[in-house]
């Protein structure tokens, strides 16, 4: 899957904040089921290590549980090609290759190989900003998150050394990772590399999933997977879909009914995604210490504590809103009003609400 420039390519309130109901008419796009299409809900708790909402209208619930039975199993092969941590029975996966790097190359699922292709060129359009093969340096963050959420109290929670750090960093260059589109195999050249694919993975495959739901019939859904929203088609009456931008201010591990949003647009065929410091964290003397590190320093990004992408496609979306949360405000900028069809809000962390030139056209009107 290649990029052009134009890109026109934790349960209750991530949900009801990124599925809220829509009530303005709008423009034709790829669906708009009969008036007398039910609405139907499901929910997964057995992919990407989150929950999943759909909701979805359709003409009878025969039809919806056909739909759902293939978009689940859709996420869930997903789930597995595109894990690091686990191994399972007749699959090669990311794991698989990590484990075989500066040893062999893979031969992948074809689904992988488009995943890379499109990290590679979106490593390309970011500056580096979003780096996949940045897996040996997020592996150490996360080996410390995970001893200090082993421990109740953060009194010996401990931070990696710059040399730590620095070591690791040594072995993530994007050059190393070979594709072989022809022989369907990837090759990490480095022994020491390992890919994470954390800043894309579930975006790409709630796009791929979406779809493919739309070839197999589907023209009216709003899938949320983990808080990455992608909308399909209209609502009865040519009703848009909407979602909510979470407020990072008011947000906590523990979401409750009465965090609020920030903002709220309209997603019709349109994905949804945000990055925030606001949820896989851990503390060190009193400072939070999230999970997306900035390639440049090694250390979790400072300048924003959430970034939302309003686009097309799930993928990309995924992609730079990882991408911005790590780059200044004048980076991120020039690269949003420098792609078609790209929206996006910055929540800074001295409080301000920041809007690339056309996101507020997408705004609901209160």
């Amino acid at each position: 899957m290649k990029i052009k420039q134009t890109l026109l390519s934790l349960v209750s309130l991530v949900l009801c904040g990124a599925l809220l109901a829509g009530c303005s008419s709008a423009p034709a796009s790829s669906g708009v089921p009969d008036e007398d299409a039910q609405r139907y809900t499901t929910i997964f708790y057995d992919v990407f290590d989150t929950v999943t909402q759909v909701i979805a209208y359709c003409d009878s619930e025969e039809e919806f549980s056909q739909q759902m039975d293939a978009l689940h199993a859709d996420l869930l092969e997903y789930h597995q090609l595109y894990d690091i941590y686990n191994d399972y029975e007749g699959v090669n996966n990311i794991k698989t290759i990590n484990d075989n790097a500066g040893v062999a190359p893979v031969k992948v699922d074809e689904k992988i190989i488009d995943l890379l292709e499109l990290a590679i060129e979106m490593y390309d359009t970011t500056g580096g900003k979003m780096n996949v093969a940045m897996g040996s340096v997020l592996e150490i963050w996360h080996n410390y998150r995970e001893a200090a959420e082993a421990d109740p109290s953060d009194e010996d929670n401990l931070l990696p050394t710059q040399a730590e750090l620095d070591a690791a960093a040594q072995h993530c260059d994007i050059n190393d990772v070979i594709i072989d589109r022809e022989a369907g195999t990837v090759y990490l050249a480095d022994p020491e590399m390992s890919l994470d694919v954390g800043s894309v993975g579930k975006g790409y495959a709630v796009e791929m999933v979406c779809q493919a739901a739309q070839a197999r019939g589907l023209i009216s859904a709003s899938v949320s997977v983990g808080g990455n929203l992608r909308a399909i088609g209209l609502k009865p009456g040519a009703k848009q879909w909407t979602g909510g931008v979470e407020n990072p201010w008011e947000s906590s591990i523990y979401y409750t009914a009465d965090s609020s949003l920030v903002a709220a647009v309209y997603t019709s065929d349109q994905a949804l995604v945000t990055s925030g410091d606001y949820q896989r964290f851990y503390v060190v003397d009193g400072v939070r210490y999230h999970h997306l590190i900035d390639p440049d320093t090694l250390w979790p990004a400072t300048y924003f504590d959430s970034v939302t992408i309003l686009c097309p496609d799930s993928g990309l979306a995924d992609c730079l809103s990882t991408a911005l949360f790590c780059s200044s405000l004048e980076e991120g900028q020039a690269l949003v009003e420098s792609l078609d069809g790209v929206e996006a809000l910055w929540c800074t962390t001295d409080g301000q609400l920041v809007y690339s030139s056309g996101f507020q056209n997408h705004a609901v009107q209160s």
